[in-house]
């Protein structure tokens, strides 16, 4: 009697593992969503913004983003 009511448990520890993939799906597919959503965006922001303050040159006109306008007259590494 004991042996009869393990076995079907036994049988079922094979799906158990397709249960639990199937229960982690969809907290994998909102880590991919956050990713191309957020995440993906600001580094492209970021290295835009790299590449751009590194071709500042002196005598270029910049804007602020409070909407100050000004010259660059002087540049150093930081």
């Amino acid at each position: 009697s004991a042996f009869a009511q393990t076995a079907p448990a036994a049988a079922a520890g094979g799906g158990d593992m397709m249960s639990s993939l199937t229960g982690m799906l969809p907290l994998v597919l909102m880590f991919v969503v956050l990713y191309f959503v957020m995440i993906r965006p600001q580094m492209k922001r970021q290295k835009e913004h790299r590449s751009m303050v590194e071709a500042l040159a002196k005598g270029d006109e910049v804007a602020t983003a409070g909407g100050i306008l000004g010259r660059v007259v002087d540049l150093d590494e930081q």
